[in-house]
């Protein structure tokens, strides 16, 4: 008899080390496949990019390109309103999607009732940030455009934009504070902290690097975007400036420029892409590799803000 258990219990033994080996197995074959897949992504965008830069060299490195405004003549032909559209664009929709959407991600994880409301919410929200962005853009020429009569301009693109992002901020935020351990906020609740404690000076706090990860992951994709930007009515050339947000007189700020016409990068490298002479052509892929630089800037400035941050919690 004891003889049978023994050799039943070295047969269950051996059939779990099987199976501890083969879901082992299972992992490192995962792994591997999921880093020959970034290796083959990241060797794209990298010749992609190289490829760009080649291109692109000779503006590149030509400090005029920087600071001349378009022109029908290659040589002569700059970035400086694209440039300055697309800061005016980004800040507006910085400030229209960040706060409204690191807010509603807030109230939907902390405040707002788990009932059908919400869930209808949420999985409208998720679905909103896989919407392609013609569908945005198809949108905000009907309510801001017409309805509205905001016009072409750096205001409607902005919102445009804004809506974009939106969902993305949302979702991502959503996502931070579900990775906050319960334990924190059951710790901040028996030392007799509020919900409006709990929330601003834990859950957001232990958040703020995954948040401002999805920001920038927002942003990144807002400022590449060209087809909402051209339903729109964004302008292929332009050879003017808009107002500048401060002046130097009381009140110090100037709202003009928000109705100003306007440029983006991806639009300007689109016009150039569409001229028949090879030299436009050059001028696209130096448009190009900048757009790919901010992009990647942006994700740095991302990752190093986030690093500071988990250092200060860490501390």
């Amino acid at each position: 008899m004891s003889e049978s258990k023994t050799a039943s219990t070295l047969k269950e033994n051996n059939s779990m080390r099987a199976l501890i080996k083969r879901a082992k197995f299972n992992d490192h074959l995962f792994g591997t496949i999921g880093l020959l897949c970034i290796i083959l992504i990241l060797t794209t965008l990298l010749v992609l990019f190289v490829d760009l830069v080649v291109d692109g060299f000779p503006q590149l490195t030509n400090g005029d390109f920087y600071s001349n405004f378009p022109s029908r003549h290659a040589a002569r032909a700059g970035l400086l309103s694209a440039l300055v559209g697309s800061s005016l664009v980004m800040l507006v929709t910085f400030i229209s999607a960040v706060p409204i959407g690191v807010g509603a991600a807030i109230y939907l994880e902390e405040y707002a009732p788990k009932n059908w409301l919400t869930e209808i919410i949420e999985v409208n929200v998720t679905n909103l940030a896989a919407v392609p962005s013609i569908i945005y853009g198809l949108l905000a020429l009907g309510l801001f455009v017409y309805t509205f009569d905001f016009g072409n301009s750096i205001l409607t693109a902005g919102l445009t934009l804004g809506l974009l992002t939106l969902p993305i901020v949302i979702v991502a935020t959503r996502e931070s504070i579900r990775a906050i351990p319960v334990a924190i906020r059951e710790a901040a609740y028996a030392v007799g902290a509020t919900k409006g404690q709990v929330v601003s000076q834990h859950v957001v706090k232990y958040s703020a690097g995954g948040i401002l990860t999805g920001v920038i992951i927002g942003m990144a994709r807002a400022i590449g975007e060209t087809a909402p930007v051209i339903t729109i009515g964004a302008l292929t050339f332009i050879a003017f400036l808009p107002e500048a947000p401060i002046s130097a007189t009381p009140p110090f700020l100037n709202f003009e420029w928000l109705t100003s016409g306007f440029t983006v990068l991806p639009i300007q490298m689109f016009s150039w892409l569409s001229r028949p002479s090879s030299a436009f052509h050059v001028n696209a892929a130096a448009a190009g590799a900048i757009i790919i630089l901010v992009t990647l800037l942006m994700n740095a400035v991302a990752i190093r803000m986030r690093y500071n941050i988990r250092k200060k919690i860490k501390w």
